[in-house]
Order: structure tokens, then sequence, then C-alpha cells
């Protein structure tokens, strides 16, 4: 035999998946009575659950700064004449 206990989780889960779209039917049905149309608001995506770390560690020990795999683009130097052509 199983525990009552043990079958509580097994019928919770889809009652509390089920919470929202009762809310949006529970909500259209009051905005009816109301003379308005209710509209279901735009979910959001799902947000990553991976944050990944705000600083990178300092492997270095001699001070240098990370190499980040690509250096900083040097920019290159125009040429400026400062003598008038006419």
């Amino acid at each position: 035999m199983v525990c009552v206990g043990c079958l509580i989780p097994l019928f919770l889960v889809p009652i509390v998946n089920l919470l929202p779209v009762l809310f949006h039917i529970l909500m259209a049905k009051v905005y009816r009575m109301m003379g308005k149309e209710y509209q279901r608001p735009e979910r959001a995506p799902p947000a990553c659950p991976f944050k990944p770390s705000a600083t990178k560690p300092n492997n270095s020990v001699t001070g240098e700064e990370p190499s980040s795999g690509s250096p900083h683009p040097v920019p290159k130097a125009v040429g400026v004449d400062d003598s008038k052509q006419n």
C-alpha cells in the first residue's frame, strides 16, 4: 500500500500548472460581465537559469592583463597636411 501523503505531490503538480489557465478563464468571465474584452498578456520567455560570473579570475602572476582572445584594435594614424591647396 502507498500512503496518501506520498500521493499528494503527484496530484498537486498538475493543479499548480493549471492555475494560470484557470486565472485567465476567470478574468475573461469577469471582464465579459463588465462588457469588456480580456486580452491575455504576453508571456516573457523563460530566463536562463545559469548566470555567468561578472568578473573573470586573474590567473596571471606577473600582473599582466589577462588576454581575452582578441587584442583591442590599434587605431591607424591618419595623414594630416597643414598646407592649403588652391
